[in-house]
């Protein structure tokens, strides 16, 4: 779990960064912080894409796996289910501000394919490298929203550990069942998914990646019946 350690660290750390600065924060610097952690997440995707063998398992995969995701609409399921989350803890009285801070980012650290992927990443291979990128990411937003939204925002570092930290014990137990071509492929898969995310962040391409994560499921079943 190093990734996800690591990550909490920077959350941690960005907010306290955030709370000193308290709105300072250049935004150019922020900018051209996001290009180059988006290059860097870009070059982990083609890392992990090239690990593949089998291109009509994979193009499969992402197809059926595209198809089903976009039938259920997971994308637009994450965005109302944050705003559920959103609207019912503005209904409660207190600090605000400090829930605000909380929630929002509590939802954009975890509610994403990045998470979800670096994750099952590390826990299948041992590779936390999706994750310290995400790390990068999460700790130059937490000091823009910490400077903004105060001190709430440190307390998503609870919900982001348990949840990446859960994931990637599951998928450390699954490496024990599958094996190394599944892994391969799969690892494949995640490494397209990736460089999905990496055209988002630096702003070439909205992908609707979330509606994609079907294809990690499809691909194990599709190189299974293949073995």
């Amino acid at each position: 779990m190093i990734g996800t350690i690591i990550n909490s660290i920077a959350i941690v750390v960005g907010c306290i960064i955030g709370i000193f600065l308290k709105g300072r924060f250049p935004q150019r610097i922020g900018y051209i912080l996001f290009q180059g952690i988006g290059l860097t997440t870009l070059m982990i995707g083609i890392q992990m894409a090239v690990k593949g063998n089998n291109v009509l398992i994979i193009i499969l995969s992402m197809v059926i796996g595209g198809i089903i995701g976009e039938i259920i609409d997971i994308e637009k399921r994450l965005d109302q289910t944050g705003n559920r989350i959103k609207k019912i803890f503005k209904k409660q009285e207190g600090n605000e501000k400090f829930t605000e801070g909380f929630i929002a980012a509590s939802l954009l650290y975890c509610v994403g394919s990045m998470a979800v992927m670096g994750a099952i990443e590390e826990g299948i291979n041992g590779n936390p490298d999706i994750l310290l990128a995400k790390a990068a990411l999460d700790g130059i937003s937490s000091i823009i929203y910490t400077s903004s939204l105060g001190i709430g925002v440190i307390f998503s570092v609870i919900p982001v550990f348990l949840y990446q930290g859960v994931i990637t014990k599951l998928a450390n137990l699954a490496q024990n069942i599958i094996n190394l071509e599944i892994i391969n492929e799969m690892t494949a898969v995640g490494g397209i998914l990736i460089i999905g995310l990496a055209l988002g962040i630096l702003e070439i391409k909205k992908i609707k990646v979330a509606n994609l994560l079907p294809s990690l499921l499809i691909v194990i079943v599709l190189t299974a019946i293949k073995i």
